[in-house]
């Protein structure tokens, strides 16, 4: 139940989001932190070993967020998996005018990376119901490099720790959220001291035993394909719904001023939980 901490510092260090992953943001086995009045949020929970048969205890994948005249563009990019996406394709077109507007598009259309781990839930103060159980969790950049951090620390007089494990060799994380620049911020997060996350081993196991496979997030049919992204993509920032659209994308703008987007991606944080949600329900109509 247990991955070497070398093992770990090695995978983190070489970790690449092309690794592969399709999940609904409403899919209940997710699990996400609340703001409570003041903006703030706060949980306790513990990051869960490698799944039986797996490798890692995480996987991670690239997507894409943004408006256009057509609506809204939330999709898993296929740049996760090794191929080629369209939206990937139209930032390089727009990046190689050398036209500053279409450079700026190209920006607020860029990948963002996220990181999927099964999680306990110790404490949920907005939502008890969800302690004491197992749950998948979406997290960004910032909180995965906490867990280096954790695993390989940068000063001399701190531990290392394996944030995975659910005996004496881990800990808690207490997440703690606030609202800076009107977007979630997690800089004050952090583990507790090491111990065991359940008093005997059969709670151990019976948590261990109850995560969610993080393979089938690999799954290249968990992906769109190709053609229906490129078709989505038209739609998104011509407004046109027809198959009259089916090559637009390849000619950038070039009169300077790019079709209008609004990106959802965060300039303020690595972790956009409190607005996928939503934004994937308008990216469905």
């Amino acid at each position: 139940m247990s991955t070497s901490l070398d093992k770990l510092r090695a995978a983190m260090e070489s970790a690449s989001p092309e690794q592969g992953a399709k999940k609904s943001y409403s899919d209940d086995n997710f699990w996400k932190p609340e703001l409570d009045k003041s903006g703030n949020g706060y949980a306790i929970i513990r990051f869960l070993p490698t799944p039986e048969n797996e490798e890692m205890p995480w996987v991670s994948y690239f997507d894409h967020g943004f408006q256009g005249p057509g609506g809204w563009y939330i999709e898993k990019s296929l740049t996760t998996i090794g191929k080629k996406d369209p939206v990937s394709e139209y930032n390089t077109s727009l990046w190689n005018t050398n036209i500053e507007a279409n450079r700026e598009q190209a920006r607020k259309q860029k990948r963002r990376l996220h990181y999927v781990s099964n999680i306990y839930v110790v404490s949920d103060p907005k939502n008890p119901d969800n302690e004491g159980k197992v749950f998948q969790y979406r997290y960004g950049k910032k909180i995965f490099e906490m867990l280096k951090e954790a695993i390989s620390p940068a000063f001399e007089d701190e531990n290392p720790i394996n944030p995975f494990d659910l005996r004496e060799e881990g800990a808690n994380f207490k997440i703690k959220i606030r609202k800076v620049d009107g977007y979630w911020n997690y800089d004050k997060s952090e583990f507790e001291g090491v111990s065991a996350v359940a008093e005997n081993d059969d709670k151990i196991k019976s948590i261990w035993s109850t995560q969610h496979a993080l393979k089938p997030f690999l799954a290249a049919d968990n992906f769109k394909t190709y053609d229906e992204l490129k078709e989505k993509l038209n739609r998104t920032i011509t407004g046109v719904r027809s198959a009259d659209t089916a090559d637009k994308t390849d000619l950038p703008p070039q009169n300077g001023s790019a079709a209008k987007s609004n990106s959802v991606t965060s300039t303020a944080s690595d972790d956009e939980d409190d607005t996928l949600s939503y934004f994937s329900k308008l990216a469905e109509e």
